[in-house]
């Protein structure tokens, strides 16, 4: 009989569920009440805020969109920055002070950084689920764009079970290397290094490499936070 493991706790899935935790309890819903109101179960967004499981693409725009928070601020303390300020872990029954360092850290504006251009390992990373990674392309803070450097493993997708995803904004895609498979309403779109493509991100679509190594991608979404 094999035994059943717990989830493994992923450094950054667990800083950025403590954000999306953070802002949910400030805006006072309860886990349940958000589950629901997102179609989800509260379970599953137990485990993401738990940092046990990370959100697809989808869910995270679905997420950010529900509680009015934009991509960058969730960018915020990650990656590079978060490996050169990480604080050795809580120990037990400080939790709660745990919590309100990083809804502290949430409201705050992030640094200026002394320079306006970013190297590689300066970049601040969001790693999602599905083989998606993104890294922050701008040192500057500006909650209506999402600059990225973006990179599918070998089947990831924007969206699990091949299901479309649709939210406010303008997509712009650049492929630097591998192949990655846009599929908008019922269009499929094969891209290969040097294509690009621009869409409506209100139009049903789904990112997904279907290739046999990564791709690799700029993207660029505007508009995604009308409201902000």
């Amino acid at each position: 009989m094999v035994a059943k493991h717990e989830p493994a706790e992923h450094p950054e899935a667990a800083h950025l569920g403590s954000k999306l935790r953070a802002r949910r309890q400030d805006a006072g819903l309860s886990l349940r009440q958000f589950a629901r109101d997102l179609g989800f179960s509260a379970a599953f967004v137990s485990q993401i805020e738990n940092g046990k499981s990370q959100p697809s693409v989808a869910t995270l725009y679905a997420m950010c969109s529900a509680l009015n928070v934009s991509i960058d601020e969730l960018f915020a303390g990650t990656g590079a920055d978060a490996a050169e300020t990480a604080a050795p872990a809580p120990a037990a029954g400080i939790e709660k002070h745990s919590f309100h360092g990083a809804l502290a850290k949430l409201n705050e504006e992030p640094e200026d950084h002394e320079s306006p251009m970013l190297r590689p390992g300066e970049r601040r990373q969001l790693v999602l689920d599905s083989g998606v990674t993104w890294e922050q392309l701008s040192s500057v803070h500006d909650s209506s764009v999402d600059f990225l450097y973006v990179r599918y493993e070998v089947d990831g997708s924007s969206v699990p079970d091949d299901k479309l995803t649709r939210h406010a904004g303008i997509e712009y895609g650049y492929i630097i290397s591998g192949t990655l498979e846009v599929a908008l309403a019922f269009d499929t779109y094969h891209l290969h290094a040097g294509d690009s493509i621009a869409f409506d991100s209100t139009t049903p679509h789904r990112l997904t490499n279907r290739g046999d190594g990564p791709a690799e991608a700029i993207w660029f979404v505007h508009g995604r936070n009308p409201a902000r």
